[in-house]
């Protein structure tokens, strides 16, 4: 027997201490509910849970967004829906001022005020409409388009459009189809008998009479071009301080001093023709037109885009197709790809338009970067709707503002389809990440989270061991006291 070393009360001691310990950690496990309390408890899976919070904590901000997204664009369909109700009532108003044989010219400006003031409430819309201080309809979340050339206007592009550098070439300026008289006509001109005859303007006669003056005979020619929609003006040189005045939704006033009569179409393009005819040689020659037909058509804009060479390219698709319908040009290519513009008079040569995405609202709607979706909201001004110059007040004016109406009401409702697939792809991206998220949670919560019933069986075990080895040292530690029995 030893006294020195005690080796019985030091094994029962270790023994003591690494139950202790697995005690403490198992009762610190069942406090928290958690297996890995520390990195010491499983370093891979720290590392892997670690990771797995980082994204579902992700996943729970990116539905946040995408549901923050459903809400503006929310906002913008509400704002939309009743800019749609206002161009049905404003179409209605057209259909009612086209049948302009009831009503009388103050009938038709009421007409004309309410549809006035129905487009201001558009623009007011287009400009006030916001989400958290952000505009939403005043173009601003759209794509931006930079051309070179002033004369390029009124553009606009599809989601398909990416952004780069595009380029076109315009060949000639779309015209309008034109007469246009050869002789000053005196101011306070008088019809004489030899002059007497009609005057057709595609296809509306004008009976020109003995005794009329040149005011009368040219506010009945207006009449008659504006039911065959066509301009009629006076244009003299400015030495001369000749009117120009223009039939269209103006009250006509009368040319104080002589000028030249211009025929002249309302709309350009190849698409519009105009036929004068006098059957009066003698009235031909007053008026300064031939006698007989006067034919005459218009012309498309000329655009071309140039061939992609080794040091230069158009950035337009091989397969791109254009169309143009008097000044107005569309692009179109595979995969949706649409390019729409109205090139203004006087433009020619070659034009660089740049397409950025300078603007697009973008909802991150993932965990990490990039992953990310850009919402293009369109100005829907009465100006991008083509209908800030419509004007009732005439036959010709209520039919073309009838179609006008019918356009804008295509494009407000295509805006609203294209809000409208937002709203449903952010709803399955919400659905997504929600689902996502949930999976992640389960595999951390099998990583991270305890079996209680399993560590109850642990701590059982260990606080009997404890109990256990407790009471060995104990004894063990009486062991050198029988030495004592021995000297005696």
């Amino acid at each position: 027997m030893k006294i020195n070393h005690n080796m019985s009360a030091t094994i029962a001691n270790k023994r003591l201490l690494a139950s202790d310990r697995s005690l403490s950690a198992s009762v610190e496990r069942l406090s928290t509910g958690l297996k890995i309390n520390r990195a010491s408890d499983d370093a891979a899976g720290m590392a892997i849970s670690s990771k797995m919070k980082t994204q579902i904590r992700g996943l729970n901000q990116a539905s946040q967004n995408a549901s923050d997204g459903i809400s503006v664009l929310d906002t913008a369909d509400g704002a939309l829906t009743e800019v749609h109700s206002m161009l049905q009532r404003m179409r209605e108003l057209s259909v009612q001022a086209a049948n302009n044989a009831t009503y009388t010219p103050e009938d038709l400006e009421a007409i004309q005020a309410e549809i006035s003031s129905l487009r201001d409430e558009i623009d007011r819309i287009s400009k006030d409409t916001e989400f958290n201080k952000k505009k939403l309809l005043d173009g601003s979340l759209d794509q931006r388009i930079y051309p070179d050339n002033r004369g390029i206007t009124r553009m606009d592009i599809s989601d398909a459009v990416s952004p780069n550098k595009y380029v076109i070439d315009i060949g000639a300026d779309a015209t309008h189809a034109q007469v246009a008289g050869t002789r000053k006509i005196p101011a306070g001109a008088v019809i004489t008998a030899a002059e007497e005859g009609t005057v057709s303007i595609n296809g509306v006669d004008v009976k020109v009479s003995e005794g009329q003056t040149f005011d009368e005979v040219y506010e009945k020619m207006r009449e008659a071009a504006e039911l065959g929609e066509v301009n009629l003006l006076v244009v003299g040189d400015m030495t001369d301080q000749t009117g120009t005045p223009e039939n269209e939704g103006y009250v006509p006033t009368p040319v104080a001093n002589g000028g030249n009569l211009v025929f002249l179409s309302d709309e350009y393009g190849s698409s519009t023709e105009m036929k004068i005819n006098c059957d009066n040689p003698d009235l031909a020659a007053f008026l300064g037109i031939a006698a007989g037909d006067n034919m005459s058509v218009g012309t498309d804009v000329e655009v071309t885009i140039p061939d992609d060479t080794a040091t230069f390219s158009s950035g337009f698709d091989s397969q791109r197709t254009i169309l143009t319908d008097g000044n107005y040009v569309t692009i179109t290519s595979r995969n949706g790809f649409e390019m729409k513009f109205e090139v203004t008079p006087d433009t020619n040569g070659r034009v660089n338009l740049e397409v950025t995405d300078i603007g697009t609202m973008t909802l991150q709607i993932g965990a990490n970067e990039n992953q990310t979706v850009d919402v293009r909201i369109p100005e829907v001004s009465a100006r991008t709707l083509y209908i800030d110059k419509v004007n009732v007040c005439t036959i010709t004016g209520a039919g073309r503002a009838i179609t006008s109406f019918d356009k804008a009401i295509a494009k407000v409702s295509e805006v609203r389809s294209s809000i409208g697939a937002y709203q449903n792809r952010m709803d399955y991206a919400v659905s997504s990440l929600d689902g996502t998220e949930l999976n992640m949670t389960q595999a951390l919560s099998r990583i991270e989270d305890l079996d209680m019933a399993e560590e109850m069986t642990e701590y059982t075990k260990y606080n009997v061991l404890t109990q256990a080895a407790t009471s060995v040292l104990a004894q063990a530690n009486d062991l050198p006291q029988q030495v004592l029995q021995l000297m005696q």
